[in-house]
């Protein structure tokens, strides 16, 4: 009850359900990587300043501050295990079609400025296209091809917990995630996480 109510409380566009799922990553947040949660306390003034400002100028709702949080834990420098690079963890094609320089000399995808930028040029595209800032986050997750097969198999459903158990596993957790840690930064106070 109280989670949902905090939920309900953010301003934001971005529906923030609660339920079970959900659940799950906010104790993975607030209890099991209390640590992690901490460093990323520690150094989220060095970004976040900047994600909401640019954020604001593209007029994106605020709270997509957060998706660096799942994509890199706020590591500029990070690569996956698949390939992708960087805050925002762009893949090479995609980097390479938002913009980003990628060579034997300069990877942009690790520039902090650079990447978001590019990000926030993808999260605009993909708004333009399911008008749903869940669906827009999974795609950023899978892709728009993965997230237009998981609508044509739920019968044509634009909302992500219809299409939910269609979607590639790493991104049926990736927007929960995505929720439960805009909860545990806004509320990291009330769960005793400090930098």
């Amino acid at each position: 009850e109280v989670y949902q109510r905090r939920l309900d409380s953010l301003l934001t566009p971005i529906s923030m359900p609660y339920n079970d799922i959900v659940h799950n990553f906010i104790q993975l947040y607030t209890v099991q990587r209390r640590d992690q949660v901490r460093r990323m306390l520690s150094v989220k003034d060095y970004y976040f300043d900047y994600f909401e400002e640019e954020l604001d100028k593209a007029g994106l709702p605020l709270m997509l501050k957060y998706m660096p949080v799942i994509e890199s834990a706020l590591h500029p420098t990070v690569r996956s295990h698949a390939g992708a690079v960087g805050i925002w963890q762009f893949m090479y094609a995609t980097g390479k079609m938002y913009g980003l320089e990628i060579n034997a000399y300069v990877d942009e995808r690790r520039d902090p400025y650079r990447s978001t930028e590019a990000a926030l040029r993808y999260l605009k595209d993909m708004y333009a296209i399911y008008d749903d800032w869940l669906l827009v986050i999974a795609s950023y997750n899978c892709g728009p091809g993965n997230v237009n097969k998981a609508i044509r198999r739920s019968g044509g459903h634009y909302d992500f917990w219809k299409i939910y158990r269609w979607l590639p596993r790493e991104t049926r957790g990736y927007v929960p995630a995505f929720i439960a840690a805009a909860y545990t930064f806004e509320y990291a106070e009330a769960h005793q996480l400090f930098p």
